[in-house]
């Protein structure tokens, strides 16, 4: 059995590693989503912002300029992406699973959109749309999909 220390002791993986990863994964994502219709389907271009996403996170997780609270946020939302059980669970729906991972990344990104200068979170956005526009889409989104559901409509009375 390996030690998990020398998995510590092992460098990252080099950035074009890193960047080959990123776009296999987009890759398989879409093609899976190109063979989907319905909710499924519907909810397939913000399902493609799940890599996106989940970049993001993982780089303001290393980024000096946030703080300890707020990467503590962050670190919420990216073990989010590996709960196996969640809103939507990956294990049972595929990538589309990936729809309510996003909802949660997007609102931790908007958390730190309000508490941080855009240029700070912009930087680590890997994704081909600008990011604000795709927070703003993902959040409109979410909030009528959820809206929709009954636990969305008991939390809105809640927030009202």
């Amino acid at each position: 059995m390996t030690n998990a220390n020398e998995y510590l002791t092992k460098p990252l993986p080099s950035q074009d590693e890193q960047k080959d990863f990123y776009k296999t994964l987009r890759a398989k994502v879409q093609t899976w989503l190109d063979t989907k219709s319905g909710l499924v389907g519907k909810l397939g271009k913000y399902v493609l912002f799940a890599p996106d996403m989940f970049h993001l996170l993982a780089k303001l997780m290393l980024d000096s300029r946030i703080d300890a609270k707020s990467k503590g946020l962050v670190g919420a939302g990216i073990l989010y992406f590996f709960a196996p059980l969640d809103f939507l669970p990956e294990i049972l729906i595929g990538p589309g699973g990936f729809a309510d991972d996003v909802v949660v990344a997007v609102f931790i990104v908007n958390t730190l959109l309000n508490k941080f200068p855009n240029e700070v979170i912009e930087e680590h956005w890997a994704g081909d749309e600008d990011l604000l526009s795709v927070v703003r889409g993902i959040s409109d989104a979410g909030n009528k999909f959820t809206s929709k559901l009954p636990a969305g409509r008991l939390v809105k009375r809640f927030l009202k």
